[in-house]
């Protein structure tokens, strides 16, 4: 055994998987524990066998900027170590996500409860963009929650460095997947862009920041609402969503959008007031709301400026992260690790384990969304 093989052998006596709590496409997690210490992990097995040109780049971006950004409200990376053909990342453990916390109808939101959420997560954003890392894929499952009630931005596997501003990048980001296990564990088979902005929509390859704020407005709209603002069921759909939502932009709105890659003409809506669905919502927050919302990303708020923005300093102040609501642990449903070692049950085709339907689960999600009624105005030619 060479001295590298030794090392990370003993790394690997460090951890122990106690239980699969998970599962998507690429990846196994499992709730595990520091062996000496006992403290409780989550252990995010990457299934390095799958991919015929070796490992995935979403593993190995998220082992390079979680070693990278430390930051209480950005998950933290503890350990990474091989096992056989598979990369473990050893990651902090947290039971709940945002995602959970909007869903849970026992829970009764306060305006301070929402501020001291948003004022987290523009934290989080705001060290990865002073580092110079967009995380592009903002959703309320990706934002999880620590047991002392701070907010952790997680899963950067589509994460990725954007010093050079005249760097093509790719424009399917910002998915809305739905995963087995509490924001660890992506599975991209089923993917909705609700928080995607139009400039990716529209196939734009150069983009910056501004897509990191339209999510977080998304993320915003939804807390306020209790269910997802802009729910499309496709790329056009969540045009025709948007559109209905915010009004359709015009050059003066936002110059050149009609020069992107993949532009298509999706009718006129006329711009309906936000304070017609955001009934209860202060002045200083639908300002904030607009701000992250703008059309042009250029003059979409950044995140911070966000942070000195009025809303964060007028009352209700934010709440304390202890003080927040909290949903109840998860009824642990999955079997300990000596009765599922294979990861399949037997049947036809031998198929992988799935915690919950998640088809069932976006059906669900879309039903509500789609109760959203932005305008009665009939689009125009």
């Amino acid at each position: 055994m060479d001295a590298v093989e030794k090392a990370n052998a003993e790394r690997q006596k460090r951890w122990v998987k106690d239980q699969k709590i998970g599962e998507g496409t690429y990846a196994v997690v499992y709730r595990g524990r520091e062996a000496s210490s006992g403290r409780q992990v989550a252990i995010k097995k990457i299934k390095v066998g799958l991919f015929k040109d070796g490992l995935d780049m979403s593993a190995i971006r998220e082992v390079k900027y979680l070693r990278e950004l430390k930051h209480q409200n950005i998950i933290e990376l503890l350990d990474v170590f091989s096992s056989k053909t598979n990369l473990n990342l050893v990651l902090e453990f947290l039971e709940s996500d945002l995602e959970r916390v909007i869903k849970d109808r026992s829970l009764v939101f306060l305006p301070a409860d929402i501020k001291s959420w948003m004022a987290m997560t523009f934290r989080g954003l705001e060290f990865c963009h002073r580092n110079w890392i967009l995380h592009r894929d903002l959703k309320p499952n990706n934002l999880l929650i620590a047991s002392d009630g701070q907010l952790k931005i997680a899963d950067f596997g589509l994460a990725r460095d954007f010093a050079d501003p005249g760097y093509k990048m790719t424009c399917q980001v910002i998915t809305r997947c739905v995963c087995a296990a509490v924001g660890y564990s992506r599975d991209s088979d089923i993917n909705h862009g609700w928080y995607r902005p139009p400039e990716l929509l529209f196939g734009s390859r150069y983009y910056s920041t501004a897509v990191d704020i339209w999510s977080v407005g998304c993320i915003f709209a939804e807390l306020m609402l209790r269910t997802p603002y802009l729910a499309g069921e496709s790329d056009m759909d969540q045009l025709n969503t948007i559109f209905r939502a915010l009004g359709s932009p015009t050059e003066q709105d936002w110059p050149g959008h009609t020069k992107l890659p993949d532009y298509v003409p999706i009718g006129h809506f006329t711009r309906a007031p936000l304070r017609d669905l955001f009934t209860a919502a202060s002045v200083d927050a639908l300002n904030l709301l607009t701000q992250c919302l703008i059309y042009e990303p250029k003059k979409r708020i950044t995140a911070k400026d966000a942070l000195s923005h009025a809303y964060f300093f007028a009352p209700p102040y934010p709440s304390h992260p202890s003080k927040l609501p909290k949903t109840s642990p998860p009824v642990n449903t999955t079997q300990p690790l000596d009765e599922i070692d294979g990861n399949t049950l037997s049947g036809k085709n031998n198929r992988k384990r799935k915690l919950s339907s998640s088809t069932d689960e976006t059906k669900t999600r879309s039903a509500v969304a789609r109760r959203l009624d932005f305008t009665k105005t009939t689009p125009g030619s």
